[in-house]
């Protein structure tokens, strides 16, 4: 998995930081909403996240730590991820076919 630099993540995370205040102190303001969702688009786009929630908790791990441990830690958060999709094949139970299948 490639990661991005430290650096970059910094200056996204402060930037969605930013805009999550602002976006706190005028949640009515549509302008500064689409501004708050580009910033968590980029922190999502960076960290392979699709919740800008998740980046910014990510980020944080990542900036804390160095890219081994944040890799280690993400690999222990994959099986937990992987357990919660359905195993074998997919179909309807018992290999009943609709009729539009004939």
């Amino acid at each position: 998995m490639l990661l991005p630099a430290k650096a970059e993540v910094a200056r996204d995370l402060s930037r969605y930081r930013a805009w999550e205040r602002v976006m706190l102190a005028s949640p009515a303001d549509p302008a500064v909403r689409d501004r708050f969702e580009d910033s968590g688009y980029a922190l999502c786009a960076l960290m392979g996240k699709r919740c800008a929630r998740e980046a910014a908790d990510a980020a944080e791990r990542y900036l804390r730590s160095g890219p081994v441990p944040y890799l280690r830690e993400e690999r222990r958060e994959a099986p937990l991820l992987r357990g919660r999709r359905t195993a074998g094949r997919r179909g309807p139970p018992g290999g009943h076919r609709s009729p539009a299948g004939r």
